[in-house]
Formats: structure tokens, C-alpha cells, sequence
């Protein structure tokens, strides 16, 4: 058992998991988080696990054996097209690349790893900077992921652990496929916090869909409207997290972290700026140690602006859980700049903060809807409570 608070998943492997080069999911924006950390001084006496390959049997936790071996096929280049299509694999999103399956592989066991180092080794949190892909299917792939660690991940901790978990993704996309994998589970709980899908891929979320059988209530969806900003998405998740927390009671948080609703994203319609991405894992943080003893898990995502939001949105989750926070204040360490501007494409941030953005025409009106949506989601919830009171 170890006594240090928190650990660090990260490791370059030989299977990057690289769609192209100019595919906007793309593994350098954990390279540049890793190195800003590391020039602030914030991985000093840091615990850090390289992971390892997740098992066949890990990934059937969830995904078809068929699917596994279409992944394999592709990435060895003997997959036919056909047959590609089916699993949805070789589209324009996700797209077949050498050695998918070891790469993939190599995500998963980096979110297992995570689990294991809070369950099983004594941290109380664990930040694998590589997860996140919940768009994944049991049979099919979808939305730049192959393999759905995130659910992998619930489902290892659920039968390995006997552990109710309660997943909150901030991701400006749904987490579609990490609600389907668990809709009827009452031992998981979802919350996704996310564009309204009227717009975005993938077009599913919406307020009313809320689980069924017995996991009727676990599906917590709060569609946002396009152009939110920091204010109105930040109340939504206040209120949102400490209910569904209140309400599920979880041993461990599981966290998928997306940095694509900040204003600079070119995916989404959202409107956050850096602000918001510092208070979002503080106030994780706050909850897991009042309703959880700690336990908390979180991992990467989308982002999609990879120099200017996700190194800094990213970054304040680790220093959240270390309780770093303070080292982000003022300006972004020179040599992290001096380091990378030669090879951005964007102007890096020299400061923390961000400039101030054009003001929103509709601001009122898409803060009332959007208050009106957290009602909606949330009403199941507080009737239950007070049935109970």
C-alpha cells in the first residue's frame, strides 16, 4: 500500500494511438500536458505507471470478440473494406491506422491501471491522461474511439471490485457510449454534461433519457445549448454533481474530462473559457473526499485546440489532486513555451488566463433554458429525495 496521495498514468509507448497526422485527435496534446506539468515543477516525487496492454479478455469485458479481431485485422491491413464499414472502422472519424489494436490496447490498460492504483494500491486518486474515449460500441466504433476504456473501465472495477461507480463526463460530445453500455445497470451512474445534440455528433443525450428497468434514474443527461458560457455550465455542474452524488452514494468517481466546450475548440459550439476547466476537477476533488473517502478516477477525452486549451486543461486536474492549484497562477513557465512555439500552429498562451471573449447576444435567454434543463434532468432525483425526507 502506498501513503502518497495520487497517480500519474503516463508512458510512450510504440503504438501511439494516431489516426494521421492531421487527424484533430491526436496523441501530442498528452505529450504537451505531460511537459507543461513537468516544467512547472508539478510531477516532482510524482508516482508515475507506465501502462500495459489491456488483456482480450479485459476489452471483452464490454466490446464483441468479433469487433476485437476486425480491430486487429485493420490494424495489420487484412481488414476489407466491407467488412471495415460494419464495425465502423475506415470511416473519416476513425479510420484505420497500423498497430490500432496494440494502441488501443495500450489506452484501456493505462485507465485500468488508474483503477487499480485507487482500489487495490492505496492512492486515493489517479489521472491516466490518455482515456477517455466513450463513443466506443460493444460491436462498432464511433467518434475517433476504437476501444471504450471508459466502460471497460467501470465494468473491471464493477466485477473486480464490487465498486458502484458514478462517471461524470464533461466532454462537450455525449457520452453515448458509456450510458448505453450501463443504462439498465442501477451499480453505475452516469452524468453527462455536454452540447445539446441538435447540432453535434453524437445527437443523443437529451433530458429524457434517464436509464430503464432497474437502472431507470442512474442516466443523467443535461443538454446544454450552444454558445453557454462559464457561468451557466458551471452551475449546471455544481448542482448536477452534488445531487447525483447525494443520490447514488458511489464508492469510487470516474471523471472523463474533455477540453473541447472551451471557446477555441473548432468541434463545439460552447462558449468556456480556461476558467471553468480549473474549477471543474477542484470541485471533484471537494466531493470525493466528502461522500467517497478519495476514491477518485479521472482520464482525457476530447480537445481539440491541442496548444492553446487542452495543456492547461488538462494540467489543472492533476494539480487539483495534488492541491497544486496555486502553482497555476500568473504566467505558463518559459521554457515550456520556448520548448514547443516553434512548432505550433497557434500563438501558445503565455499566461494562465485567458483574454476576454466577444459577449453572447442571447446570454439571458440561454442561461433561463439551460436553468430549465438542470430542472428537468434533475427532477427524478429531487422527487425521490423528497419521498424520503
Amino acid at each position: 500500500m502506498t501513503t502518497d496521495r495520487a497517480a500519474f498514468i503516463y508512458g510512450a509507448d510504440a503504438y501511439p494511438y494516431k489516426f494521421s497526422e492531421t487527424h484533430p485527435f491526436h496523441p501530442l496534446r498528452l505529450q504537451l500536458t505531460h511537459s507543461l506539468l513537468e516544467q512547472m515543477g508539478a510531477l516532482d516525487n510524482t508516482t508515475t505507471i507506465s501502462p500495459k496492454r489491456a488483456t482480450d479478455d479485459e476489452l471483452a469485458l464490454i466490446h464483441d470478440p468479433t469487433f476485437i479481431e476486425a480491430v486487429k485485422e485493420g490494424g495489420a491491413g487484412t481488414l476489407q473494406n466491407g467488412k471495415a464499414e460494419t464495425f465502423g472502422l475506415g470511416t473519416e472519424d476513425t479510420p484505420v491506422f497500423p498497430n490500432m489494436h496494440e494502441a488501443s490496447s495500450y489506452l484501456v490498460g493505462g485507465t485500468l491501471a488508474a483503477c487499480d492504483a485507487v482500489l487495490r494500491d492505496g492512492y486515493q486518486h489517479a489521472f491516466h491522461l490518455g482515456g477517455g474515449l466513450h463513443h466506443g460500441f460493444r460491436g462498432r466504433a464511433s467518434g475517433f474511439c476504437v476501444y471504450n476504456d471508459s466502460s471497460i473501465a467501470i465494468e473491471y472495477m464493477r466485477q473486480t471490485y464490487n465498486a458502484r461507480v458514478l462517471y461524470i463526463d464533461t466532454d462537450a460530445h455525449h457520452g453515448d457510449g458509456v450510458q448505453w453500455a450501463f443504462y439498465e445497470d442501477p451499480d453505475v451512474c452516469t452524468l453527462s454534461i455536454h452540447e445539446t445534440g441538435r447540432y453535434l455528433f453524437p445527437g443523443t443525450g437529451h433530458v429524457t433519457e434517464k436509464g430503464s428497468g432497474k437502472g431507470f434514474g442512474y442516466s443523467i443527461n443535461i443538454p446544454l445549448d450552444a454558445f453557454t458560457e462559464d457561468e451557466s455550465f458551471l452551475h449546471a455542474y455544481k448542482e448536477s454533481l452534488r445531487e447525483a452524488v447525494e443520490f447514488f452514494r458511489p464508492d469510487l468517481i470516474l471523471t472523463q474530462n474533455g477540453a473541447d466546450a472551451h471557446y477555441y475548440d473548432p468541434l463545439s459550439h460552447l462558449h468556456l473559457s480556461i476558467d471553468a476547466f480549473r474549477e471543474i476537477p477542484r470541485m471533484v476533488h471537494e466531493i470525493a473526499h466528502e461522500y467517497c473517502e478519495g476514491r477518485w478516477v479521472a482520464i482525457g477525452g476530447g480537445g481539440y485546440d491541442k496548444w492553446r486549451v487542452v495543456p492547461r486543461a488538462w494540467s489543472y486536474i492533476w494539480l487539483a489532486m495534488t492541491e497544486q492549484l496555486h502553482l497555476a497562477e500568473g504566467d505558463i513557465p518559459k521554457s515550456w513555451l520556448d520548448q514547443w512555439q516553434s512548432q505550433a500552429t497557434e500563438i501558445l498562451p503565455s499566461t494562465w488566463s485567458d483574454p476576454a471573449f466577444p459577449t453572447i447576444p442571447r446570454r439571458a435567454e440561454i442561461t433561463e433554458k439551460n436553468r430549465l434543463t438542470v430542472e428537468k434532468a434533475l427532477y427524478h432525483i429531487r422527487r425521490e429525495q423528497n419521498k424520503q425526507r
